[in-house]
Order: structure tokens, then C-alpha cells, then sequence
């Protein structure tokens, strides 16, 4: 594959910032793939294991960069921005890898230089473990990225290619769309493992030596990390706030079906739960946004931040369910 960017900048090699740096290295999304890091022995470990080809500060690893890549906790994000902002070179585009956005596709574009465009994105990938010993280099494969709208659309489409190369589904939204879909589908499930985690002192002695597969494919996601999901839950709860509410009261309907000891009126309303699972079934693999982009790349095309592509210019539209 010919590289799409001369320079990729990752700032922050942790889990998700180290698995987006691998990723470009192995499918050859740049001719060099730098990382920015705060302590030196992270950056040490990094280029050891071919995860970057070298890095340094956030400033350092910025300069010359084609696409800058965030992957810091998100509160840290605005900050970070305004330190990187000088040293950006124009026509850059900026992107991110934030569970929530509003706060961040509110701030971030004011900070950016003359030339230079945020687009936002949240790769649904990751794991309970954390840190750059586990990066890998096919996180992505399959997994659904949301990218935000709002930037001029050559930005979003560049953006869009990217986040495909590396194996992800792109799937557009705005800020606030995103942040209460993450809120049902990431945020509460955390926040459920989490409740049960801590309910479990009140278990009694010996319980843990009956748990099976069951109570550990529950429990797994309550392993994450607390800073970071303080951060994530804190920085999202008004949009939490809706859909936590209605699982209370799921809960507490299925604790009166319960009560009532009619085994026919529990089976009815799980069910009816388990039918609902259907919502969340993923869409076809596939999108128009980035087959349209890598189509026009593949025949020459000019796909710039500064030009937009028409469908003219990419010819008759592919089947979205081919």
C-alpha cells in the first residue's frame, strides 16, 4: 500500500495509542510513524518493539506531521492541543481517539491554527488491560469508529480512509449523537460491571470458589482501569444520566417479576429482553464514505484536506451491501 501521510504523530502510546501506531506500520499508512510521549523509557520501549520509528516530546513528534492522532485521556486533551498548536504545519488534520466528544468537538477547532482541521473519531475497540505492552496491531479489525461531523468534508474523508486502513467500520455522527450511543453501549454496561464489583463485599464467604464462566465474562470489563473511566463516566454524565435511569428501572421491574413467583411471567420479560438485544446487532461491513475516498485515490485522484471529491469525480456509487 502506498502511504497516505508522510508523517503520522501519536500522542500517547498507550493502549489505543500504541495499537493506531502499530497498525500504521504494519499496513504502511506512512513513511514514518513518530510518538509523543512525556516519559523517555515509554518512547524507548516503543521504537524497541517497532511500534514507532521514533518520537520524543508532544512538540517533537508533531513537526512535520501530516496527521496528529490524540490518544490521551480526554480531559487532558485541550491542554495537550494548545501546547502541540504552535508547532503544527498547515493543511495538518487532527484526530482523536476520546470516548466522549462534545466537550472536545466543541474546544478543540478554536485552538488549531489557520489550515490545520480537527476531526474527531472514537474507535470502539479496546480492553479491560491497559498500556502499551498490549498494543496490537489488528485491535481495530472489525470494530465500529465513529467519525464526527462538522469538519469541512476532504478533512472527514482523509479521516475516514484512515481509521478504514487500519481495519475499523467508519461510522458517522455528530458530537451529541455519539455521546448518548456510547452512554447505552460502552458507558452503562461499564458502569453495570462496576456496581456488581462493588456490591460483591456483601457476598458471602466462599462465594468466589463457585464462579464460573458466567460471572467472569460479566466482571471482565470492571478490570478496566478507574482513572481512566472516572474520567470517561465524569466527562459524559449528562448524557449518561437518561439511560441510567432506565436500566434502574428495568432492574427493578425484573426484581417484581421475580417476587412474584410466577416462573411464566419471568420467562415473558427475559424474553422480551433478549429480543431487544437486536438493536444492537452491527450494521453491514462496509461504508460509502471510505470506499468513495480510496476509490478516487486509486485512480490518481487529488484527495487533499483543501479539495473535495465529488461523485463525479469517483464515478457511479457502490453498493453499500456488496
Amino acid at each position: 500500500m502506498k502511504p497516505c501521510f508522510d508523517r503520522i504523530a501519536v500522542l500517547g502510546l498507550g493502549l489505543l495509542g500504541g495499537s493506531v501506531a502499530l497498525a500504521s506500520k504494519q499496513r504502511g499508512l506512512a513513511k514514518c510513524v513518530a510518538g509523543g510521549v512525556r516519559r523517555p523509557a515509554a518512547l524507548e520501549a516503543a521504537v524497541a518493539r517497532g511500534i514507532v520509528d521514533e518520537g520524543g516530546s508532544f512538540e517533537d513528534a508533531v513537526r512535520g506531521a501530516n496527521l496528529v492522532v490524540l490518544a490521551t485521556p480526554v480531559f487532558a486533551m485541550v491542554d495537550l492541543v494548545r501546547t502541540i498548536a504552535p508547532h503544527l504545519q498547515e493543511g495538518a488534520l487532527v484526530t482523536d481517539v476520546g470516548s466522549v466528544k462534545a466537550g472536545v468537538a466543541e474546544a478543540l477547532p478554536g485552538l488549531l491554527p489557520r489550515g490545520v482541521h480537527y476531526v474527531g473519531a472514537h474507535p470502539m475497540a479496546g480492553s479491560h488491560l491497559s498500556g502499551l505492552d498490549h498494543a496490537r496491531g489488528d485491535l481495530f479489525d472489525g470494530a465500529p469508529c465513529v467519525v464526527i461531523e462538522g469538519a469541512p468534508e476532504a478533512a472527514r474523508d482523509r479521516v475516514s480512509v484512515f481509521w478504514t486502513d487500519l481495519g475499523a467500520r467508519v461510522l458517522p455522527r455528530d458530537a451529541a449523537t455519539h455521546d448518548g450511543e456510547v452512554a447505552w453501549m460502552s458507558h452503562i454496561p461499564h458502569i453495570l460491571a462496576f456496581a456488581f464489583a462493588g456490591a460483591l463485599k456483601a457476598a458471602p464467604p466462599g462465594a468466589d470458589e463457585v464462579a464460573g464462566s458466567g460471572f467472569h465474562d460479566f466482571t471482565r470489563i470492571a478490570h478496566s482501569h478507574p482513572e481512566l473511566w472516572g474520567d470517561i463516566l465524569t466527562s459524559n454524565r449528562k448524557a449518561i444520566a437518561a439511560p441510567l435511569q432506565s436500566v434502574a428501572e428495568s432492574l427493578a421491574e425484573l426484581g417484581r417479576a421475580i417476587e412474584t413467583g410466577d416462573a411464566e411471567i419471568v420467562e415473558r420479560w427475559l424474553a422480551q429482553a433478549r429480543a431487544a438485544l437486536s438493536l444492537a446487532s452491527p450494521p453491514p461491513a462496509g461504508n460509502d464514505i471510505t470506499r468513495r475516498v480510496r476509490t478516487a485515490h486509486s485512480r490518481g485522484l487529488n484527495a487533499s484536506p483543501g479539495s473535495a471529491i465529488s461523485a463525479a469525480e469517483v464515478g457511479d456509487p457502490i453498493d453499500p451491501n456488496e
